[in-house]
Protein backbone atom coordinates (compact mmCIF):
# COMPACT_ATOMS: atom_id res chain seq x y z
CA UNK A 1 0.00 0.00 0.00
CA UNK A 2 1.18 3.47 -0.76
CA UNK A 3 1.40 6.34 1.67
CA UNK A 4 -1.51 8.06 -0.09
CA UNK A 5 -3.80 5.05 0.26
CA UNK A 6 -2.76 4.53 3.89
CA UNK A 7 -3.47 8.18 4.61
CA UNK A 8 -6.86 7.97 2.88
CA UNK A 9 -7.79 4.83 4.85
CA UNK A 10 -6.68 6.49 8.08
CA UNK A 11 -8.68 9.66 7.35
CA UNK A 12 -11.76 7.60 6.50
CA UNK A 13 -11.46 5.62 9.74
CA UNK A 14 -11.01 8.80 11.82
CA UNK A 15 -14.02 10.46 10.17
CA UNK A 16 -16.12 7.35 10.83
CA UNK A 17 -15.08 7.32 14.48
CA UNK A 18 -15.93 11.02 14.79
CA UNK A 19 -19.40 10.45 13.27
CA UNK A 20 -20.03 7.56 15.67
CA UNK A 21 -18.97 9.71 18.64
CA UNK A 22 -21.27 12.55 17.48
CA UNK A 23 -24.19 10.09 17.25
CA UNK A 24 -23.50 8.73 20.76
CA UNK A 25 -23.32 12.26 22.14
CA UNK A 26 -26.53 13.27 20.37
CA UNK A 27 -28.35 10.22 21.76
CA UNK A 28 -27.07 11.05 25.24
CA UNK A 29 -28.44 14.60 25.10
CA UNK A 30 -31.71 13.39 23.59
CA UNK A 31 -32.21 10.88 26.40
CA UNK A 32 -31.56 13.50 29.09
CA UNK A 33 -33.96 16.01 27.50
CA UNK A 34 -36.59 13.30 27.00
CA UNK A 35 -36.38 12.40 30.71
CA UNK A 36 -36.78 16.07 31.62
CA UNK A 37 -39.79 16.61 29.35
CA UNK A 38 -41.29 13.33 30.55
CA UNK A 39 -41.03 14.40 34.19
CA UNK A 40 -42.87 17.65 33.47
CA UNK A 41 -45.59 16.15 31.27
CA UNK A 42 -48.93 15.60 33.00
CA UNK A 43 -52.36 14.71 31.65
CA UNK A 44 -53.09 18.43 31.22
CA UNK A 45 -49.76 20.17 30.62
CA UNK A 46 -46.25 19.76 29.35
CA UNK A 47 -42.98 21.54 29.90
CA UNK A 48 -43.74 25.15 29.01
CA UNK A 49 -41.16 26.90 26.87
CA UNK A 50 -37.59 26.72 25.68
CA UNK A 51 -36.39 29.01 28.46
CA UNK A 52 -37.76 26.69 31.12
CA UNK A 53 -36.27 23.68 29.35
CA UNK A 54 -32.84 25.33 29.08
CA UNK A 55 -32.75 26.45 32.71
CA UNK A 56 -33.89 23.08 34.08
CA UNK A 57 -31.40 21.33 31.82
CA UNK A 58 -28.67 23.65 33.09
CA UNK A 59 -29.44 22.62 36.69
CA UNK A 60 -29.55 18.96 35.67
CA UNK A 61 -26.20 19.16 33.87
CA UNK A 62 -24.52 21.20 36.60
CA UNK A 63 -25.45 19.44 39.85
CA UNK A 64 -23.11 21.69 41.86
CA UNK A 65 -25.22 24.69 40.80
CA UNK A 66 -28.42 22.82 41.65
CA UNK A 67 -26.95 21.96 45.04
CA UNK A 68 -26.31 25.64 45.77
CA UNK A 69 -29.93 26.52 45.01
CA UNK A 70 -31.22 23.62 47.09
CA UNK A 71 -29.06 24.62 50.07
CA UNK A 72 -30.14 28.27 49.87
CA UNK A 73 -33.78 27.19 50.05
CA UNK A 74 -33.15 24.84 52.98
CA UNK A 75 -33.69 21.74 50.84
CA UNK A 76 -31.38 18.79 50.46
CA UNK A 77 -30.71 15.98 48.04
CA UNK A 78 -32.74 12.83 48.44
CA UNK A 79 -30.51 9.98 49.62
CA UNK A 80 -28.34 8.67 46.81
CA UNK A 81 -28.89 11.56 44.41
CA UNK A 82 -26.32 14.02 45.74
CA UNK A 83 -23.48 14.92 43.39
CA UNK A 84 -20.22 13.06 43.60
CA UNK A 85 -16.95 14.87 44.20
CA UNK A 86 -16.16 14.60 40.51
CA UNK A 87 -19.55 16.12 39.61
CA UNK A 88 -18.93 19.04 41.93
CA UNK A 89 -15.68 19.81 40.09
CA UNK A 90 -16.78 19.16 36.52
CA UNK A 91 -19.76 19.29 34.21
CA UNK A 92 -21.09 16.60 31.95
CA UNK A 93 -21.18 18.91 28.97
CA UNK A 94 -20.51 22.59 28.43
CA UNK A 95 -23.21 25.16 27.95
CA UNK A 96 -22.78 28.63 26.54
CA UNK A 97 -23.66 31.98 28.12
CA UNK A 98 -26.20 33.77 25.97
CA UNK A 99 -28.43 36.77 26.48
CA UNK A 100 -30.81 35.02 28.88
CA UNK A 101 -28.27 32.78 30.61
CA UNK A 102 -27.11 29.22 29.92
CA UNK A 103 -27.99 27.78 26.52
CA UNK A 104 -27.06 24.88 24.30
CA UNK A 105 -27.23 25.28 20.53
CA UNK A 106 -28.26 21.62 20.22
CA UNK A 107 -31.75 22.11 21.69
CA UNK A 108 -33.34 22.68 18.28
CA UNK A 109 -31.84 19.53 16.76
CA UNK A 110 -32.50 17.50 19.92
CA UNK A 111 -36.16 18.52 20.03
CA UNK A 112 -36.54 18.01 16.30
CA UNK A 113 -35.07 14.52 16.53
CA UNK A 114 -37.31 13.56 19.46
CA UNK A 115 -40.39 14.88 17.64
CA UNK A 116 -39.44 13.17 14.36
CA UNK A 117 -39.22 9.84 16.18
CA UNK A 118 -42.64 10.35 17.75
CA UNK A 119 -41.33 10.68 21.31
CA UNK A 120 -42.48 14.25 21.97
CA UNK A 121 -44.84 16.82 20.54
CA UNK A 122 -44.56 20.54 20.73
CA UNK A 123 -46.89 23.34 19.90
CA UNK A 124 -47.04 27.06 20.27
CA UNK A 125 -45.50 30.09 18.68
CA UNK A 126 -43.48 32.26 21.04
CA UNK A 127 -43.71 29.83 23.92
CA UNK A 128 -43.70 26.19 22.97
CA UNK A 129 -45.04 23.47 25.20
CA UNK A 130 -43.22 20.14 25.05
CA UNK A 131 -44.97 16.88 25.94
CA UNK A 132 -44.01 13.25 25.73
CA UNK A 133 -46.23 11.07 23.56
CA UNK A 134 -47.39 7.62 24.66
CA UNK A 135 -44.34 6.20 22.89
CA UNK A 136 -42.14 8.80 24.59
CA UNK A 137 -43.63 7.93 28.00
CA UNK A 138 -42.72 4.28 27.40
CA UNK A 139 -39.16 5.30 26.52
CA UNK A 140 -38.97 7.47 29.65
CA UNK A 141 -40.16 4.56 31.81
CA UNK A 142 -37.53 2.23 30.34
CA UNK A 143 -34.73 4.81 30.57
CA UNK A 144 -35.66 5.66 34.16
CA UNK A 145 -35.04 2.08 35.21
CA UNK A 146 -31.69 1.59 33.48
CA UNK A 147 -28.57 1.94 35.63
CA UNK A 148 -27.11 4.65 33.38
CA UNK A 149 -30.19 6.88 33.70
CA UNK A 150 -31.78 6.18 37.08
CA UNK A 151 -29.86 9.01 38.79
CA UNK A 152 -30.77 11.52 36.08
CA UNK A 153 -34.40 10.46 36.38
CA UNK A 154 -34.31 10.92 40.17
CA UNK A 155 -32.79 14.37 39.72
CA UNK A 156 -35.55 15.36 37.29
CA UNK A 157 -38.02 14.47 40.07
CA UNK A 158 -36.11 16.79 42.38
CA UNK A 159 -36.29 19.57 39.79
CA UNK A 160 -40.03 19.03 39.39
CA UNK A 161 -40.57 19.14 43.15
CA UNK A 162 -38.53 22.28 43.88
CA UNK A 163 -38.15 24.18 40.60
CA UNK A 164 -41.42 23.82 38.67
CA UNK A 165 -41.51 27.53 37.90
CA UNK A 166 -41.87 29.54 34.72
CA UNK A 167 -38.87 29.91 32.46
CA UNK A 168 -38.65 33.57 33.39
CA UNK A 169 -38.73 32.80 37.12
CA UNK A 170 -35.99 30.18 36.68
CA UNK A 171 -33.91 32.64 34.65
CA UNK A 172 -34.25 35.26 37.38
CA UNK A 173 -33.40 32.71 40.08
CA UNK A 174 -30.21 31.71 38.24
CA UNK A 175 -29.25 35.35 37.67
CA UNK A 176 -29.83 36.29 41.31
CA UNK A 177 -28.41 33.26 43.08
CA UNK A 178 -25.79 31.95 40.66
CA UNK A 179 -24.12 35.11 39.35
CA UNK A 180 -20.88 33.26 38.53
CA UNK A 181 -22.82 31.28 35.91
CA UNK A 182 -24.03 34.38 34.10
CA UNK A 183 -21.46 37.10 34.83
CA UNK A 184 -19.54 36.27 31.68
CA UNK A 185 -19.40 37.69 28.20
CA UNK A 186 -21.97 36.29 25.80
CA UNK A 187 -21.02 33.18 23.85
CA UNK A 188 -18.46 32.00 26.39
CA UNK A 189 -18.52 28.56 27.93
CA UNK A 190 -19.83 28.13 31.45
Amino acid sequence: MSNASERLASETRIKGQARNEERREAHYHEARVLLLIGRFTTARTGLAGLTKLAKLDFLLRYPAMLERLLNENGNSWPRGTEPTGAERRAVESRMTRYKYGPWDQRYYSILGSLAARGLITYAGDDRSEFRVTARGAEAVAVLSETPDWVLVSQRTALLRKHFDKSGSALKNLIYERLPDAVDRPWRTEI
